[in-house]
């Protein structure tokens, strides 16, 4: 009665199994393995990046990986994919009929909500949220991104390469900034968050909403990678990654290849294998931020190229059980990215099971349970596949959209 209704009132119904494209689903239901490893470890630490700076044995390989392929590597891959749904969206919209003023109203609409979804969450559960300020970028790419035509969008390439050769410089001063090390070797040490570490949850809520404006702010930037999301879905590459893997292997090859290197000067001195000084550090930490953008198009074309893979000569319900189950988690990756929040707040806060003081090893308990919370909402989606129902906070978004 609902798809019946939305369609009489002029609105498309329900996305149907037929009509979803198997890459974007599964980067985002795979990716959020990788979100919550980041989120669980500031959860344990109460600060940021979320490690044990003076590191032993397997807590250093922990530690390279952790910063080499997690920490500003994997929001920005949503960033892109928030900016391929804005497209999405739209052009099924635009499909069923519906007029451009409309579209906007819709787009506009959402993303307002978002707003509102990440304030709720900013305040109850993790300051860290990024659905607030998706939903300020999509107001604003609604409003001047999404009806410009080819050659406008063709800026952000060029925004891109001078990206690239910012980053080669950044990493050349890295680079003499190692050789010119001289004082004491420095170690990573965690930037507090006074929300973590609250005592009770009324002392962290009040501090959240101290943080919470100030982090968005902070990340508003990503327009830049949302805006590379738009342009892709302009060009559909993932919609047919079969057709684009030529294009896929260069930005897979790119873009890993710089976020990897980019990060591994850091990563080895939070693993404690190199000895620098504070200064050396510095630039390794800027480094490491700037390069952790070419994340996003990396892991997606990575991603999109398994798919052309997977699904070559195959029909969708030959693609195994594992693939299914991540791809739910995909359809639903908002309500997951929220029973993460609430899976952090119940185990590691000072307050609650408090998990990683108490089992003693914090890196792995924040990584085991970062593991174990993923699966479980693997598995939750796939049981609401099956019945056919989309997540709660996808449901309540779309209620509230239309």
């Amino acid at each position: 009665m609902v798809q019946v209704a939305e369609r009489v009132a002029g609105w498309p119904g329900p996305v149907t199994g037929r009509e979803r494209a198997l890459a974007p689903d599964l980067i985002r239901g795979a990716m959020l393995l990788l979100i919550g490893l980041a989120n669980a470890a500031n959860f344990a630490f109460a600060g940021q990046p979320g490690l044990n700076g003076d590191p032993h044995g397997l807590e250093r390989i922990l530690n390279l990986l952790k910063i080499t392929l997690v920490d500003a590597r994997a929001y920005p891959v949503f960033a892109v994919m928030f900016g391929y749904g804005l497209v999405q969206l739209a052009r099924r919209q635009r499909n069923a009929g519906t007029t451009a003023s409309g579209i906007r109203k819709i787009l506009l609409k959402r993303n307002g909500w978002l707003v509102a979804f990440g304030l709720a969450h900013a305040t109850l559960l993790y300051f860290g949220d990024f659905l607030g300020a998706y939903g300020i970028v999509g107001i604003l790419c609604t409003l001047l991104l999404l009806n410009r035509g080819d050659k406008f969008h063709k800026i952000i390439l060029w925004i891109w390469g001078a990206q690239v050769v910012y980053t080669i410089i950044a990493a050349g001063l890295v680079v003499l900034a190692i050789a010119n090390s001289s004082g004491p070797a420095h170690t990573m040490t965690d930037s507090p968050n006074p929300s973590l570490a609250a005592k009770n949850y009324g002392a962290g809520l009040v501090n959240r909403l101290h943080e919470y404006p100030l982090h968005t702010a902070t990340v508003l930037g990503f327009i830049v990678i949302v805006w590379i999301g738009i342009w892709a879905a302009r060009k559909q590459l993932l919609e047919n990654p079969l057709a684009h893997r030529t294009l896929l292997i260069r930005v897979a090859t790119v873009c890993m290849g710089i976020t990897i290197l980019g990060g591994l000067p850091l990563a080895l001195v939070s693993a404690g294998w190199l000895h620098v000084d504070a200064a050396a550090v510095d630039a390794m930490s800027f480094l490491h931020n700037i390069s952790g953008q070419f994340g996003g198009p990396g892991y997606i074309a990575l991603f999109a190229l398994l798919v052309g893979k997977l699904t070559a000569n195959r029909r969708p319900d030959q693609l195994g059980l594992l693939i299914t189950a991540i791809s739910a988690l995909g359809q639903r990756s908002m309500s997951g990215y929220l029973f993460q929040s609430i899976a952090w707040m119940l185990l590691l806060a000072p307050f609650t099971l408090n998990l990683g003081d108490r089992l003693g090893n914090t890196a792995f308990t924040a990584a085991g349970a970062a593991i174990a919370v993923w699966t479980i909402s693997v598995i939750g989606a796939y049981q609401l596949k099956k019945h056919s129902y989309r997540g709660p906070a996808e449901t309540l978004l779309r209620r509230l959209t239309y």
